[in-house]
């Protein structure tokens, strides 16, 4: 039967089977995983992402915080890609709500993939792709992605309140966030670095560079504190660029700009504020090739964060719903 022409009673079968396979402890993930059962997997997804990125730079920066967001929660199982079913998900909660993007990114590349492959590939595993592929088309590294991810059947939003970091955080919470996933400091740092693509709303930071007016105790530039309260007016959700420098590029000018303490969020400056990173920070902010390939290294740490034991999984059809 030639591919996209699957039966639906054949086509229940695979989602089946695909249900019963995950249902105990997630597999082993291998680089090789859909070499047989979907070799034209990667450059469907890639040649989504690029189209997506080609007509709007933010989107690459939305799709590696999606990826991010993800993971943190219950492991990277595509929950942050459900919409709200009989329980609240975690697109409402308060760190995604009305700031996550790039769910349709996704939700192309995953058809895509149903038509040349269906019922084979997780969305969680075109998501883990999708955030390489941004990283590498704005500039950044690529990296080898371990492949075998099953979807989550259901979401936590207050799972999402509890495990995602917020802009006001303070090292030793990020240090101690990523810890509790596995992730060391140097992960952490490195990671962080995403923030070198990507805008964020006058809201997450208004009373950052409010304080540094006011002499608040906030590590921050003075002339940059003044043109940001310029650039956000009243409004707070208007937008503006992590690193104001190449903000559509992924280099390592967000760690010169933390140097320069022209770090936007509060949590992005404490990783150069007289604590255990900054040498890091130094070491990232001249060498773009040492922050490039921790980068890589941790984004595959962080790819491996599984569901707990026992959590129901399947390969979902669609991005957005349980089969």
């Amino acid at each position: 039967m030639a591919a996209g022409t699957v039966s639906v009673p054949s086509r229940v079968l695979l989602l089946s089977l695909a249900f019963l396979a995950a249902a105990g402890t997630a597999a082993a993930l291998s680089t090789k995983y859909y070499d047989k059962r979907c070799p034209a997997l990667q450059p469907t997804v890639r040649f989504a992402v690029a189209r997506a990125v080609a007509a709007d730079t933010n989107a690459g920066a939305a799709v590696l915080r999606l990826f991010f967001h993800d993971c943190f929660v219950n492991g990277c199982d595509a929950s942050v890609l459900l919409d709200d079913g009989a329980a609240p998900g975690e697109k409402g909660a308060g760190p995604n709500a009305n700031s996550l993007r790039g769910y349709e990114v996704i939700d192309a590349a995953k058809a895509a993939v149903e038509a040349a492959c269906p019922g084979a590939v997780s969305c969680a595993d075109v998501l883990a792709l999708a955030a390489r592929d941004a990283v590498s088309l704005l500039g950044g590294p690529s990296w080898n992605v371990r492949l075998g991810r099953r979807d989550a059947r259901a979401a936590s939003r207050d799972a999402a309140n509890a495990n995602l970091p917020g802009p006001g955080s303070g090292l030793p919470a990020l240090v101690a966030a990523f810890r509790a996933k596995g992730l060391s400091a140097r992960d952490m740092t490195a990671l962080s670095g995403a923030h070198t693509v990507g805008r964020a709303r006058c809201a997450t930071f208004r009373a950052r560079a409010s304080a540094g007016a006011a002499g608040g105790g906030e590590a921050i530039n003075g002339t940059f504190a003044a043109e940001l309260r310029e650039a956000c007016g009243g409004a707070d959700g208007a937008l503006v660029p992590l690193d104001a420098v190449t903000p559509d590029a992924f280099d390592n000018g967000y760690f010169r700009g933390l140097v320069e303490r022209r770090g936007l969020l509060h949590s992005d400056q404490e990783l150069f504020s007289g604590g255990s990173q900054d040498t890091l920070v130094r070491r990232y902010a001249r060498d773009g090739a040492a922050f490039a390939a921790d980068f890589a290294k941790a984004m595959v740490r962080m790819g491996n964060l599984a569901p707990a034991p026992g959590t129901p999984l399947e390969v979902r059809v669609s991005c957005r719903r349980p089969n």
